[in-house]
């Protein structure tokens, strides 16, 4: 069998595995098996193309869910983080490093938040942004102010406090009793928040596109109503802004689509282009509601971080990637419309804003054959919900590359028989 290269006949790396010393077998061996990874290992990657320790190309339509917001090996990412590896890594947050610093001016700045905490994930950031709630009213005198409301379907990380945020009940399932003081109600339903509002609710969290749970935007002026609402009981409107912030749907934040600020913010994912990194981001009012001691984070914030991210925001606005993502957004929602309704056995329609999409399969098709499907034939994708296929690609994706995808996608599709 030949084996695929890039389109510039690039050849497999020297380093290419053979059978005896294939990493399968240490994966098989010692990882935890909380995972179901295809039988491949990715090797390298450059802009949004691919490559497995066999020299097979793929295309990244998928972007590390929705992180690598720079495609792979960036040149100036590169080398901003050797530059700055070179120079300071890590100190703590005993001590202030002039990058985070200056990171925190350019987030706030492009948000339109004052304050900033950093940490290292969109679960430690959630986790942040429920504490701040709680301890803000605690602070006031009102520590029976700590109810969450919050959504069905929602996905809010893997943590406890996270998880117990999560309005999906398979991810809470097993881990004993869930943290108490949430209420999950459905999403897009301004009546059922406003049932489930009282004197002790402290905030409403929400995403601006439930993700996770299928790709599904909120229906319009559904956040302008939450913050009529949390405004109205003196609580605190909360923006899971993990996948859907730092340019992913169009804009710096995605509630930005439906003109609304929150009061608090959490980011991730896209933050850092690959790095990890997370961030918490809030209004001016809410700064003393974490006071020295009450909260924290080791690694977050650290120089390396704060550099990489601050080059992810230059080039994001220096390329004006943001627009490029509703120019690419449209162009995929396009594909992936024809492709439904081509293949209407298969695919029912799609949604998303963006570069967030999914393609909503009919019923009775098996979502992970249909991803096993598009991936034989190159393209790497995610499962969000329970039917539908996610495209998340990085953000430099180019009109050719996502051409190229939605043909290969639509003729694995094709393959597909009818449900059954």
């Amino acid at each position: 069998m030949s084996i695929a290269t890039s389109p510039a006949g690039e050849p497999p790396p020297a380093n290419a595995s053979t059978p005896a010393t294939s990493p399968l077998l240490a994966a098989q061996k010692h990882l935890l098996g909380n995972y179901r990874q295809p039988p491949f290992v990715l090797d390298r990657g450059r802009g949004c193309e691919l490559f497995d320790t066999e020299g097979r190309r793929y295309l990244d339509m998928y972007a590390g869910v929705a992180v690598a917001s720079l495609g792979h090996a960036h040149p100036r990412l590169v080398a901003t983080i050797a530059e700055q590896a070179g120079r300071l890594m890590h100190v703590s947050n005993y001590f202030y490093n002039a990058e985070n610093l200056r990171l925190a001016e350019e987030l706030c700045a492009k948000t339109g938040f004052d304050r900033a905490f950093f940490c290292n994930s969109g679960a430690e950031a959630n986790e942040a942004m429920l504490k701040l709630a709680r301890r803000h009213f605690f602070n006031q005198g009102q520590a029976e102010r700590y109810r969450i409301i919050a959504f069905e379907n929602a996905f809010h990380g893997r943590t406890l406090g996270a998880v117990a945020l999560t309005g999906t009940p398979k991810y809470r399932e097993g881990f004993g009793p869930s943290l108490g003081g949430v209420t999950h109600v459905p999403y897009g339903d301004v009546a059922a928040v406003r049932a489930a509002m009282g004197p002790d609710v402290a905030g409403i969290l929400v995403e601006p596109v439930q993700g996770e749970g299928g790709v599904l935007p909120a229906p319009p002026g559904f956040l302008a109503e939450l913050r009529r609402i949390a405004d109205e009981h003196g609580a605190l409107l909360l923006l899971d802004e993990v996948q859907t912030g730092i340019g992913r749907t169009g804009h710096w934040l995605g509630a930005t689509y439906d003109g609304v600020q929150g009061d608090a913010a959490a980011l991730a994912k896209g933050l850092g282009g690959g790095f990890p990194i997370g961030a918490l981001v809030l209004r001016e009012r809410l700064n003393g509601a974490l006071p020295p001691g009450s909260h924290g984070s080791t690694y977050g914030g650290n120089a390396l971080a704060s550099a990489t991210a601050r080059t992810v925001l230059a080039v994001i606005e220096e390329e004006k990637l943001c627009e490029a993502a509703v120019e690419r957004g449209d162009q995929l929602g396009r594909g992936l419309a024809a492709i439904a309704a081509k293949l209407p056995h298969v695919c029912v329609g799609e949604r998303g804003r963006g570069l967030l999409r999914g393609l909503i399969l009919a019923p009775g098709v098996d979502t992970r054959v249909a991803l096993g499907r598009a991936r034989d034939r190159g393209v790497l994708l995610t499962v969000a919900g329970t039917n539908v296929l996610r495209f998340t690609p990085p953000l430099v994706v180019s009109e050719a590359l996502i051409d190229e995808a939605l043909a290969e996608v639509e003729a694995a599709l094709s393959e597909m028989p009818a449900a059954g």
